[in-house]
């Protein structure tokens, strides 16, 4: 798949990515929170704020490689 297309499609991944993982911190936030500590929240906001790297790393790695034929 040529890189123009797997950047692409890539955008809309991207997006689609970054809106269910909002949907489920938020949701995920009102079930903790209420009951947690300062620390406890410092903690979740910490994790919350630094998970979505994960999965957007891999996507952005895919979107950047050559596909077949194309010269790097």
């Amino acid at each position: 798949m040529p890189m123009r297309w797997k950047k692409f499609i890539g955008v809309f991944a991207l997006l689609a990515i970054l809106v269910v993982y909002t949907l489920l911190v938020m949701r995920a936030a009102v079930a903790i929170l209420p009951i947690a500590g300062p620390i406890g929240q410092f903690v979740f906001y910490a994790i919350a704020g630094m998970a979505w790297v994960v999965p957007v790393r891999y996507l952005i790695l895919w979107m950047n490689r050559p596909g077949r034929g194309e010269n790097v």
